[in-house]
């Protein structure tokens, strides 16, 4: 009898957590005699291995078992490697697919051409190949938009949400985001000696591209001001309050944290690069930008920290392991029950199996009028009784 075959990958950003997940989903799949099979580098595994080479499939596939994920778990990152792929729109076909026939898509921007191909047919052939009866990918908003593609054709698929940006819609929580403000907090405390000890204002960049939560819960924890790309603060108002804040401080310092897509009235955010896979570019650092502002306009001198990939790197805490474990055995008993389309979340505080989010509808934002005090530029800490534990509702 052939064995039941489940497919595991990992797409976008690495954070902590994610071998948790690998190594819970491949511990339950060997007390059921099921196999559990690695897909390396996220989607990318399904859109460049090669089948009929014995080198592409040992780049792309791994046979994941109790001997090879056992102490995975006790280390940030990703064992599977991760990519921003996206099978849709692939602006390079790989070398053995050249020549052959794959729908086309053409985009103008800026007035230039881009020109992509959609290898969906060939994932499905991949996994029809591999023989997967079912998939888990564990990705942000951009891993699971094509999650719901490929179950909208027809595959059997779970999701899991992890970006420390915390902005997957359906979910309260993804994983990586207790990490993510775990670290942000300890580097700012750390940081206040230096920025008082030089009496100046302290200015922390944290990952954020559509929504504020990094920011805002950093904010929260370490009780400073925050500037989040839901609300356009006022330029001169933002840093008068720092000023403020300066005066009134024993050791001269003020500190303020800002999403990297954060801005004020008036400042258009500059991006460069090229876009990835799924039309993103590199943001200039709004810090900085801050930064020049202040000197510019009061004489201010201000230090800058970039903490962006410090953020997602090294080993999970507590609540990231946790969530990440029980995330991934929600994933392996949906599976078990043949269901399709779901994404294990955190719901009203509790554990439960939701829809794969729309992609239309783009990242979850925070609600400002409930959690960002906008004439104080800082979290709203006022009326939260009754609130799931991390503070927000699904949406």
């Amino acid at each position: 009898m052939v064995r039941k075959r489940i497919g595991i990958l990992t797409g976008g950003g690495d954070v902590p957590g994610l071998n948790a997940v690998i190594k819970s989903v491949t511990y339950r799949g060997s007390e059921n005699d099921i196999e559990v099979v690695g897909l390396r580098r996220g989607w990318e595994a399904l859109t460049h291995l090669n089948l009929e080479d014995p080198t592409s499939r040992s780049h792309y596939i791994i046979p994941l078992n109790r001997e090879n994920t056992r102490t995975i778990d006790r280390r940030g990152g990703t064992v599977l490697h991760s990519s921003r792929t996206n099978p849709s729109k692939m602006q390079k076909l790989p070398d053995h697919f050249v020549g052959k026939d794959f729908p086309v898509s053409l985009s103008t921007k800026g007035g230039i051409a881009t020109k992509t191909w959609d290898l969906t047919g060939q994932v499905l052939a991949n996994l029809s190949g591999l023989g997967i009866e079912h998939l888990i990918a564990i990705g942000g908003d951009d891993t699971l938009s094509y999650a719901g593609k490929l179950n909208d054709l027809g595959v059997k698929i779970i999701a899991i949400p992890k970006t420390m940006d915390n902005d997957v819609r359906n979910t309260e929580y993804c994983i990586g985001f207790s990490t993510a403000i775990t670290r942000a907090s300890d580097a700012i405390q750390r940081q206040r000696t230096t920025v008082g000890s030089h009496e100046r204002i302290g200015i922390f960049r944290v990952f954020g591209r559509d929504a504020g939560f990094t920011a805002l819960y950093t904010a929260y924890a370490t009780s400073i001001r925050c500037v989040i790309p839901e609300y356009k603060v006022n330029l001169n108002k933002l840093i008068q309050l720092l000023l403020e804040e300066k005066r009134a401080n024993p050791s001269n310092y003020a500190l303020v944290v800002l999403s990297e897509g954060a801005g004020w009235e008036g400042y258009k955010l500059q991006e460069y690069g090229e876009p990835d896979a799924y039309g993103h570019r590199k943001k200039a650092s709004v810090a900085e930008s801050l930064a020049d502002e202040i000197k510019r306009r009061v004489g201010e001198e201000t230090i800058t920290s970039d903490l962006t990939y410090d953020l997602r790197s090294g080993d999970p805490d507590f609540m990231d392991k946790l969530v990440a474990l029980t995330f991934g055995n929600m994933a392996y008993d949906a599976i078990l029950e043949g269901k399709t389309g779901l994404m294990s979340a955190l719901v009203e505080g509790r554990y439960d199996l939701v829809p794969i989010p729309d992609a239309k509808l783009g990242p979850r934002k925070l609600d400002v009028a409930s959690t960002y005090n906008t004439e104080r530029y800082r979290p709203i800490y006022a009326n939260k009784r009754g609130l799931p534990i991390f503070l927000n509702r699904a949406s």
